[in-house]
């Protein structure tokens, strides 16, 4: 998908995706490193937030509201309802909170009341906790969990033969769309002159860790 290639362009150009000897949680030594925190200017964010839109349009998903796991998915989930209703398609969205709150409105969550069919957005899952905590508050409230939206799919096992992000799948019976996947990453670096020379190791991590 053509979004998959500028997102992946706009991550290299704002050092969101870096190259060298990273330490990733599970132990490995990976080639890269992504980090969706350092989308930390309105234009970069906005661009972020577009693509997320443009992956919910491209995969199709049929959804009622959007929510946001705390702490990163909080502004995902905002500025991709923004991106959303300038496409013409407005939905409520909702976010929670770490800490419960005991006075003013209470509680752990804020904006929409849960509802219908409920789309998650977050940065990527690794161990796939957010995403557990995020499908166990929709269930609490009665609405259903729609499938969630991830910024890039490492495609790399998890503790199993399967990758996290198909784990989350298996388990909960709901899509992951990525907006970016590994596969993208490695054709980008193939077409680009000036980061080609990252390529070999990010392909040799992949046969290493990645998943079919």
């Amino acid at each position: 998908m053509t979004f998959s290639r500028d997102f992946i362009e706009l991550s290299c150009r704002k050092g969101v995706l870096r190259f060298g000897t990273f330490v990733t949680k599970a132990g490995r030594v990976s080639p890269y490193f992504f980090n969706a925190g350092l989308f930390d200017d309105g234009s970069s964010f906005s661009d972020l937030c577009g693509f997320y839109a443009q992956a919910i349009f491209g995969f199709g998903v049929m959804f009622d509201m959007l929510f946001g796991p705390a702490y990163k998915g909080i502004p995902l989930v905002a500025g991709t309802a923004m991106c959303l209703a300038g496409e013409g398609v407005n939905v409520p969205f909702a976010f929670n909170r770490k800490e419960t709150k005991d006075h003013g409105e209470g509680g752990t969550l804020i904006g929409a009341p849960l509802k219908g069919r409920v789309l998650i957005l977050d940065d990527v899952i690794s161990a796939g906790t957010s995403v557990r905590e995020s499908v166990n508050i929709i269930y609490t409230h009665g609405a259903e969990p729609a499938g969630v939206v991830i910024a890039l799919d490492r495609m790399e096992r998890g503790q199993g033969e399967i990758s996290a992000v198909r784990e989350v799948e298996k388990m909960y019976g709901i899509p992951v769309m990525p907006v970016a996947t590994l596969e993208d990453l490695i054709g980008y670096l193939a077409d680009t002159p000036e980061l080609e020379a990252n390529l070999a190791a990010v392909r040799a991590y992949r046969d290493a860790y990645g998943t079919a």
